[in-house]
């Protein structure tokens, strides 16, 4: 799942969501959670013909394992 289905799922906004993976960043494995790269992001936002206008993503979402 992607920070902002996360942050929906919680009731939270996604940058709370964030910030608390960066300041827990070692509870946190890299099998569990990681930033996407550009390329990624691109991908997926073709796939899901997400906004790349005002008001769109600013900075490269994080990916959480929901298998927990």
């Amino acid at each position: 799942m992607i920070d902002n289905d996360v942050a929906r799922l919680y009731h939270y906004e996604t940058k709370r969501i964030n910030e608390t993976v960066k300041r827990n960043i070692e509870r946190f494995p890299v099998e569990f959670c990681f930033q996407l790269s550009n390329s990624e992001y691109e991908s997926l936002k073709s796939q899901i013909a997400t906004s790349n206008t005002r008001g769109g993503k600013q900075k490269l979402p994080y990916v959480l394992d929901n298998s927990f």
